[in-house]
């Protein structure tokens, strides 16, 4: 269960964003009640050949709800879901938070190592995930943090479950939760940014700030139920869920693609006739070194968003050029947030190129000098915002929450500049962080595992540009007199160790010496990946 420590908004926060309509009286279970009430044989769900009404989606929903208050998850414990993009992963949301639980994401690639940390700092009670994951025995793993963790009582399965284990299928033959429903200020979402062994950072909300900015983005992106929208970034990222959020409050349709491939994606665009597409660049520039756009019909898309990392104005152009009934439009959130800034249809081709939008409604953001001063139009600087849909303050985290907040306006760690206008450009970043295809990463936790290995006397991770995935890593490593190290060897540790293979370096770059403050920190900007 979360504990009591919470980080809460301030009363004239609540209030100013309540009166402003930014805020109302909403769960994500209150949308369904309203599409099932005009139009319950509307297809909520699409996946393969099934389609899935709203009315199912409801009754679905409330029957694992039913399951989990079976098993004695209630108000306030903490269910992770480790799943990719299926109808289970939908069903798990609502019904979790119909319930006053709150729902954790977790990425697919994680494993063991990552898992334990943060289920450990979650106190998660249950776990929902795959029984494998490729040649992982996911729940196998999981299964054995049960006897680790004081809190973790159940894994529940999508799939073969184990002794010990509960099989998700089994739970939707229980009869629709009675409890009552939560209220919108009760803790709802758990949601973690990267630095997931060393310093997670755990962002707990309610159903105020991020159902608020999806129903507002209704309107500005001008979603209708009769919009097929296609997400092929994960639902347990920010994004992927922001996405979901929006076409379940429109009532639209929502065409699940569980993994991402080049040609699965473009298959399943015009097979499914998507109309809005939630993408990031790396999807794009993959699909188009394959050369699956050439010849795609995508007369069906109207909107292509795309986020997770700073798309390139050629890009975009090229996307938007694919487009014979649609604009390419760019997005710039963070989990802290959710969407702070994206294009609007009605924008011109060069601010959709060239930036990443203007504020959501309810948000504000300026950039600001080292020393703090507020900026000029067009000068660079740090990116800050506020406004209804950031979050109050990381979870068990009052470190991070004394760095993070500027007088109420949160630094995000991103340099970037503001037009006249008000349309933001991303310029760069403050933070040291690992952007690969969207899904980002802080290196510390893999160059402190590095720096464990016998051979290795220091190491530091940069990244180095890729036409496809945006950034990977490379590792300079300054060996130990006389030993050998090699990428190979570097990867294999980290197998062992159980870390994610999107966090691995697939570059290695051998230094006699690494560049050093007087501190001992390395300086990072005088490595220059070969």
């Amino acid at each position: 269960m979360l504990r009591e420590d919470l980080v809460s908004y301030p009363e004239d926060a609540v209030r100013r964003f309540k009166e402003a309509g930014y805020w109302q009286e909403e769960l994500v279970i209150d949308w369904l009640d309203r599409h099932v009430a005009t139009r319950p044989d509307h297809p909520a769900i699409i996946q393969g050949d099934t389609r899935i009404s709203y009315r199912e989606l409801l009754d679905n929903a409330e029957a694992l709800a039913g399951g989990l208050v079976g098993l004695g998850v209630g108000k306030g414990d903490v269910v992770a879901i480790q799943l990719p993009n299926v109808a289970e992963f939908i069903y798990a949301f609502i019904a979790i938070t119909r319930i006053g639980a709150v729902m954790q994401t977790v990425h697919m690639p994680y494993r063991g190592a990552e898992m334990e940390h943060l289920l450990s700092h979650s106190d998660a009670r249950a776990v929902i995930c795959v029984d494998q994951f490729r040649d992982y025995p996911t729940a196998e793993i999981l299964g054995g943090l049960t006897g680790k963790l004081d809190n973790l009582e159940h894994v529940i399965v999508y799939g073969n479950a184990g002794d010990g284990q509960v099989g998700l299928a089994g739970l939707f033959d229980s009869p629709a939760s009675d409890v009552s429903r939560p209220a919108p200020a009760d803790p709802s979402v758990m949601l973690y940014t990267s630095g997931t062994t060393s310093s997670p950072k755990g962002i707990a909300v309610d159903s105020y700030p991020f159902a608020g900015n999806a129903r507002l983005a209704i309107e500005e992106f001008k979603v209708t139920e009769n919009d097929v929208v296609l997400c092929p970034a994960p639902f347990s990222h920010l994004y992927g869920l922001c996405a979901l959020q929006i076409a379940l409050c429109a009532g639209a349709t929502n065409l699940l693609l569980p993994m991402f491939t080049p040609p699965d994606f473009v298959k399943l665009v015009e097979a499914g006739r998507a109309t809005m597409l939630f993408t990031g660049p790396a999807h794009h520039a993959a699909c188009r070194q394959a050369g699956l756009y050439d010849g795609a019909d995508l007369s069906s898309v109207r909107i292509v968003v795309t986020s997770g990392a700073a798309c390139p104005p050629e890009l975009a152009a090229y996307v938007d050029d694919l487009l014979p009934n649609g604009k390419s439009l760019q997005l710039w959130g963070m989990t802290e947030l959710q969407a702070g800034t994206y294009n609007r249809p009605g924008d011109t081709a060069e601010q959709r190129y060239n930036t990443a939008g203007f504020a959501t409604p309810g948000m504000e953001i300026r950039v600001v000098s080292e020393e703090g001063a507020v900026l000029n139009a067009g000068d660079e600087g740090e990116l800050q915002i506020r406004g209804s849909s950031v979050f109050p303050g990381y979870y068990k985290n009052p470190e991070a929450n004394a760095d993070a907040f500027d007088d109420g306006w949160f630094r995000t760690g991103d340099l970037a500049t503001i037009d006249g206008a008000g349309y933001l450009t991303i310029t760069g970043r403050t933070k040291d962080i690992i952007n690969r295809g969207g899904v980002k990463f802080n290196p510390a936790d893999i160059e402190a595992l590095i720096n464990t290995m016998p051979a290795v006397q220091m190491s530091a991770i940069v990244p180095v540009k890729d036409a496809v995935l945006g950034e990977k890593a490379c590792v300079f490593v300054q060996p130990v007199e006389g030993e050998t190290v090699t990428l190979g060897a570097i990867t294999e540790f980290l197998e062992r160790k159980q870390v994610a293979k999107n966090k691995w370096p697939e570059q290695l770059e051998v230094v006699a010496s690494l560049p050093l403050t007087p501190t001992q920190k390395v300086m990072k900007g005088r490595l220059k990946p070969s």
